[in-house]
């Protein structure tokens, strides 16, 4: 298949770095895409002077040309969904009608963007002494550093670049190394614009040296963070000594509650999708489903009959509905999760190994497991893995607890036909997003999207609440004195 060799965006120009890393087919490890370079401390320097210089023209430009330039970026990516979005699938595992998906899905953030270019309104306010005029408005923050997961390595970059550059900021972009090439997609798209040189860069790196030196930089003012809690608390750490404003999404442990009033196929096609879409790998799965006792023999025996069909195999078959794991690490680390749900207890009910395809890939079936509870390191931990585990409870008040008794606060979901349940959910439930009758993947991009706990840090992404991160505050008095 095609060769992808991929350099760093540097100030507006490609550029080698310190050597490189292969960039590895999950569904086929014999398939090497190419080889990505790594960037250095002083491409890293070179990068921040240039986005300094480049944000200050970018914001003089005005809110028609980042209109105009977001909408060029967003219309280019969605026109370039199958290409993308195939390489997506090649490099992340991801089937490629998710890779297109997600491509289309990025797009549409940029235009959403560019809309929002043009409604940057500020207010007027009446002081409280006499002859005394009020105004606020928002300014950008300045340089940006985004650092970007592999699992979404498309939509999660978009998702804090349009923004950043829609309110007038420059950025300095980390993408994962696991995913170079599809980031490379995307910094190529926005760097062809007529944009100042350096509005964009792209680094790849170890993130103990690239990311760290960023959030360390004194010129870079903001970063925008997915990873995990780790990683995402070590940041939080660095960036205090500058003052530099963080916004961070981390991990989860997310809920779906199935009570004894719920559709039952319902409830499982929206858990299987939940917990097994996108192997596992995203953010929003559902690793905790907390079933009524009236309809848990049921439920189970229909989750695992809806498991075992699901087709395993090369992100880019057709038929193919769960791709491999994103690196044989990965899958090295949910097997022993596996070890470990078996070793507290948990009744393996389906899947639970590895599962040979047409090609040598990083295959692992989809697993449940019975009878576990909720102080298990299963239903602790986030895997981002295709496990899902089965909580029996007795009421709808344990439920609930049961939902909310974790660190973290992402999504969580219900399935009940109560209205009662439904909205006493909504009003206790402890998380940032919400799901009745719905799989708990799955959001808008014109809403706020956060957690609470160790799940987010910081403001909202997504929607009109982005612009609290990417934009701050000023407010200014004005005397006009008498005009006589």
């Amino acid at each position: 298949m095609t060769q992808i060799n991929t350099q760093n965006l540097v100030a507006g120009t490609w550029q080698d770095g310190s050597g490189t890393i292969a960039n590895v087919n999950p569904s086929d490890v014999s398939d090497i895409l190419g080889h990505h370079a790594q960037a250095t401390s002083a491409q890293l320097d070179d990068a921040v002077a240039a986005a300094t210089e480049a944000q200050r023209l970018w914001w003089a430009a005005g809110i028609q040309k980042r209109h105009d330039v977001l909408m060029a970026i967003g219309t280019e990516m969605m026109a370039r969904a199958e290409e993308i979005g195939a390489i997506i699938s090649r490099e992340e595992g991801k089937p490629l009608v998710e890779g297109k998906g997600e491509t289309y899905r990025a797009g549409q953030f940029f235009t959403y963007y560019a809309a929002e270019c043009l409604r940057q309104i500020g207010d007027l306010a009446e002081s409280v002494r006499p002859g005394i005029e009020i105004d606020v408005r928002r300014e950008p923050v300045g340089v940006i550093g985004i650092i970007s997961p592999w699992n979404f390595p498309v939509a999660t970059p978009s998702w804090k670049i349009a923004p950043a550059l829609a309110f007038g900021n420059a950025v300095i972009w980390k993408p994962a190394n696991l995913t170079p090439a599809s980031a490379a997609a995307v910094a190529e798209i926005v760097n062809r614009q007529d944009i100042p040189k350096g509005l964009l860069s792209m680094l790849a790196g170890p993130g103990s040296e690239i990311g760290q030196r960023m959030v360390e930089h004194p010129s870079v003012k903001a970063v925008s963070f997915t990873g995990s809690v780790q990683v995402g608390r070590g940041i939080a750490a660095a960036a205090v000594s500058n003052m530099t404003k963080v916004q961070m999404e981390m991990g989860s442990k997310n809920p779906m509650i199935i009570m004894d009033d719920a559709d039952l196929d319902l409830a499982v096609a929206h858990s299987c999708n939940a917990a097994f879409g996108a192997t596992g790998q995203k953010c929003t799965a559902a690793s905790r489903l907390i079933v009524h006792a009236a309809i848990h023999d049921a439920f189970v025996d229909k989750l695992a009959a809806a498991a075992g069909a699901l087709k395993v195999g090369h992100a880019l078959d057709a038929d193919t509905q769960i791709g491999p794991t994103v690196s044989e690490g990965q899958l090295k680390g949910n097997l022993d999760y596996v070890d470990i749900a078996k070793s507290e207890g948990g009744e393996l009910i389906c899947g639970g190994g590895r599962v040979d395809c047409r090609t040598e890939g990083h295959y692992m079936a989809p697993t449940i497991f019975a009878g576990t509870t909720n102080d298990m390191r299963v239903n602790r931990e986030e895997m981002f893995a295709p496990i899902t585990c089965v909580i029996k409870v007795g009421s709808y008040e344990e439920a609930l607890a049961t939902a909310n008794d974790t660190e973290f606060g992402l999504t969580a979901g219900i399935m009940t036909q109560s209205l009662a349940r439904a909205t006493h959910f909504r009003a206790n439930a402890s998380a940032g997003t919400l799901m009745v009758n719905l799989p708990t993947a799955g959001t808008d991009y014109h809403v706020p999207f956060g957690g609470r706990g160790s799940s987010s840090f910081g403001p909202r992404e997504q929607g009109q609440y982005a612009i609290e991160f990417y934009t701050s505050v000023k407010t200014t008095y004005l005397a006009g004195g008498s005009p006589a």
